[in-house]
């Protein structure tokens, strides 16, 4: 179990954090506390497991099956050449003891279902999904809804990215219940209607954007500040260099 005190060497490390009115100490030992899974350690999810480590979360959960590959390399900026051919997970975990040895890193080497997902996300208290397909996502989603974690969802292609916050099990200010992610997307797309960015394309530095949006959402949640994207899609069209937010409700399903 890990101590929430934060030793001599964790002061000096988060001063920055310290420093912040918002986060102070006592919002520091809650990332300290803090176990976060990560669903995929590609494009997205690089920059939200640097981040987190970075920010001092006291456990990362890595889920991921996939073995490094050249082609990753573009964008998946956790890994480097000489981690082709091994697993992300592994791959991932020794960047993050780089970055921060203080974090526990948990590697989950397998593909997340509706069968195991619920069990593995009880363990934790945050989920931020990187994964790049829409059977992933809803199990995820689902999963987070029946378990009550918050879920930070991303999605990116070519030059679009979005990001938003979902907590289905609470209510918001007017007293309803906030919207889940079939609220937002109902039903996935036709097979092949949304092309794979090994077809499409994506820009790398485009994952960065968006996966650190993820990253500092989390942060948001864990120490309790600012106004997460609860019931907000935010939408990010990098040509463009624009933001612009959708506001979308619950249903009556």
């Amino acid at each position: 179990m890990i101590t929430a005190a934060l030793t001599d060497e964790e002061l000096e490390r988060y001063a920055r954090h310290i420093v912040l009115p918002e986060i102070g100490g006592a919002g520091q030992q809650r990332l300290k506390r803090a176990r976060v899974l990560v669903i995929g350690a590609g494009g997205l999810g690089a920059p939200v497991l640097e981040y987190l480590a970075a920010a001092g979360i006291g456990t990362l959960g890595i889920v991921d099956d996939d073995i490094v590959s050249l082609s990753n390399l573009q964008r998946q900026v956790i890994h480097a050449t000489g981690d082709v051919g091994m697993a992300k997970t592994d791959s991932a975990r020794a960047a993050i003891i780089r970055i921060n040895p203080n974090v526990v890193v948990e590697e989950h080497n397998f593909r997340l279902t509706v069968d195991n997902a619920p069990a593995l996300i009880a363990r934790y208290d945050i989920v931020a999904d990187g994964s790049d397909n829409f059977e992933t996502r809803y199990a995820v989603a689902d999963a987070c809804a029946a378990e009550s974690r918050p879920l930070v969802h991303a999605a990116v292609g070519r030059f679009d990215g979005s990001v938003t916050v979902l907590k289905p099990f609470e209510s918001g200010p007017d007293g309803t219940l906030n919207p889940s992610y079939r609220d937002l997307f109902p039903e996935a797309p036709p097979p092949g209607l949304v092309p794979s960015c090994a077809v499409a394309g994506i820009v790398g530095a485009l994952t960065g954007v968006i996966g650190t949006l993820q990253a500092m959402e989390a942060i948001k949640l864990i120490t309790g500040i600012g106004e997460p994207l609860v019931g907000r899609l935010l939408l990010y069209d990098a040509l463009a260099a624009r933001f612009d937010t959708i506001r979308y409700k619950r249903t009556n399903r």
